[in-house]
């Protein structure tokens, strides 16, 4: 790679960081080139250049915020063994990125599947790829603590993956809207009587 096609690279992750703040505090929805504009000091027209049209703004800042995600949370959890060790190291960093992060807005990718989870357009044919590889992604991990032996067989590793992310999506609107000061241990609560009492598949 070229200095000049580096710097500009650089360029433009710097104005995402900037662009995911910002959507954190104001919405998706929200987010326009004029706004980020105003708050990256720069030009419309620089912005423009860089992303394009509203919408190519919005998908580029959920990229951004993606690979992030998968950063903190995906492959740092899969260093630890298969299984339910595994499990669980996932279960907390998606809870710290969702949920205890204290900056505005909590986990992007959650608050904007609820603001577009009925507006048809690229946005949301986005969101709702990447939430079905989370759960896919979850399914996965309850497989392979099904192959190391600890969870059962007939464990129905879709119905697991789905009360986890349940658990997760529970956790970031008590602690996000309700303020509640419990919320780990209900998390944690939750977790524990799923796999002690995980759901089967039916014969």
């Amino acid at each position: 790679m070229s200095k000049l096609a580096s710097k500009g690279e650089a360029t433009r992750e710097a104005i995402l960081d900037v662009a995911i703040e910002l959507a954190r505090e104001v919405g998706l929805s929200a987010l326009t080139i004029g706004a980020l504009a105003e708050r990256a000091s720069m030009s419309k027209s620089g912005l423009f250049a860089h992303f394009g049209a509203k919408e190519a703004l919005q998908l580029a800042v959920l990229r951004a915020a993606q690979a992030r995600f998968d950063d903190a949370v995906i492959r740092e959890a899969f260093k630890a063994p298969r299984g339910l060790a595994r499990l669980r190291e996932l279960f907390q960093r998606w809870l710290a990125w969702a949920a205890v992060q204290p900056k505005p807005g909590g986990c992007l990718m959650l608050a904007a599947a609820s603001e577009f989870d009925d507006r048809p357009g690229e946005v949301r044919d986005f969101l709702a790829s990447q939430q079905l590889a989370w759960l896919a992604g979850l399914a996965r991990t309850v497989t392979f603590a099904i192959e190391a032996g600890e969870l059962p067989a007939d464990c129905d590793v879709e119905q697991f993956a789905f009360e986890i992310f349940g658990l997760i999506l529970s956790t970031h609107h008590h602690v996000r809207l309700l303020s509640d000061p419990a919320f780990i241990q209900r998390a944690e609560s939750g977790l524990s009587r799923l796999i002690s009492a995980p759901p089967r598949r039916s014969a």
